[in-house]
């Protein structure tokens, strides 16, 4: 196949997160390679959950939409990334059977979970796979047993037209692949794409030694492990700042005021401010408590030359190296590595160069543009 042409479809979250960096930075490669392109979005804040509870059982809604897209670009690819609830199983299949090859980017396990990040209680959980989505259900995962269901039924009815219609699967790390081959993907379709980041988003150099907190950042879940960040500085006698919200904010602020670390907890900033706050921090703290599938905040630490202290858990020690991470779950551990990296400038100094180093050698965009060209082509 020569130079394609791609339609990039996705499914937008009520709450924007790190998916739709993603995307858009998907978008600027193909750009930026000189790929014809057009994008095609849905948005679930648009809908009512009645609705998108009807969209997940019926497979989708808008797959004559999709179809017309192909049609007017004259697709050979089309690149899905989020594809529930409003786009579906049917706009993938409307898609090819418009003509076009179909990759899904699997950029976490909804494709069997109905909360995404396999995990309840505190913990991973993996009971609903292939098409077992009970579970799921008989726990009422999403707290609203209408939406438990509709995630039941959509996910179990439809999946079989999913690895019908795809030719390729996409996830960011070899983590995510195994996990999800395990899951009930084909293994043999699933190619590792790495996400990436531009060159004008890499620091000149490190700033590490010269500090001033520890940062942790994203949206504010149980299964991200706020908490354990808090508990972890307040042990290691760090500040910290926390840039995000999310439903899990009004328990992560209770934790925060009967604990001892100095804490401020900032809510949602814009680029820039997250971009000078992680210049300004003396490391990164990713507590994440689900299988990340990549871990993007750790990247972006990494790519300020910003040292990355992180639990051991899915992708984080292959995007951030074994180095900056301790055993799942253990807040102790991880307190003794924010410690030693807040009471040793030249050490952290010396890692903050390091995890700089490690961004532009494994994590560069023309690594991440040459795998979606390959994937392109053996599909």
């Amino acid at each position: 196949m020569g130079r394609p042409r791609v339609l990039v479809i996705h499914n937008r979250y009520r709450m924007p997160g790190g998916e739709e960096r993603v995307v858009a930075l998907h978008r600027a490669a193909l750009a930026r390679a000189g790929v014809e392109h057009a994008v095609l979005e849905r948005d679930s804040g648009s809908v009512s959950s009645a609705r998108a509870g009807r969209a997940l059982v019926r497979g989708g809604l808008d797959e004559d939409e999709v179809a017309r897209a192909v049609a007017d670009l004259a697709a050979d690819v089309v690149h899905c990334h989020n594809m529930l609830p409003l786009l579906g199983p049917r706009a993938l299949t409307a898609a090819r059977d418009a003509g076009a090859r179909v990759v899904l980017h699997l950029h976490n396990y909804r494709l069997f979970c109905n909360v995404y990040a396999g995990f309840r209680d505190g913990a991973p959980c993996f009971r609903c796979r292939g098409r077992n989505t009970l579970p799921g259900l008989v726990l009422n995962c999403r707290g609203a047993v209408p939406e438990s269901a509709a995630y039941a039924v959509g996910l179990a009815r439809h999946q079989p037209r999913v690895f019908e219609a795809v030719e390729s699967f996409a996830t960011p790390s070899a983590a995510a692949r195994d996990r999800l081959a395990w899951l009930g993907v084909p293994r043999d379709r699933i190619a590792v794409v790495p996400n990436y980041l531009p060159a004008d988003e890499l620091a000149a150099e490190s700033r590490a030694g010269e500090g001033e907190y520890a940062l942790a950042a994203g949206r504010v879940t149980v299964e991200k492990g706020f908490e354990a960040a808090v508990d972890a500085a307040a042990l290691a006698g760090v500040p910290l700042r926390v840039a995000g919200d999310g439903p899990a904010m009004a328990a992560l602020r209770q934790r925060a005021e009967r604990g001892d670390a100095r804490v401020e907890l900032l809510g949602r900033v814009d680029a820039p401010t997250m971009a000078d706050l992680r210049a300004r921090a003396a490391m990164v703290v990713v507590p994440s408590l689900w299988e990340e599938t990549f871990g993007l905040v750790a990247l972006e630490a990494m790519g300020s030359g910003v040292p990355v202290a992180a639990f051991a858990i899915g992708a984080l020690p292959e995007v951030a190296g074994a180095p900056a991470c301790v055993a799942p779950a253990d807040t102790r551990a991880l307190a003794a590595r924010m410690r030693t990296l807040w009471e040793d400038r030249a050490a952290r100094q010396a890692e903050g160069e390091a995890a700089l180093a490690r961004a532009r050698e494994h994590f560069p965009e023309e690594r991440f543009t040459r795998a979606v060209m390959e994937l392109y082509a053996a599909s």
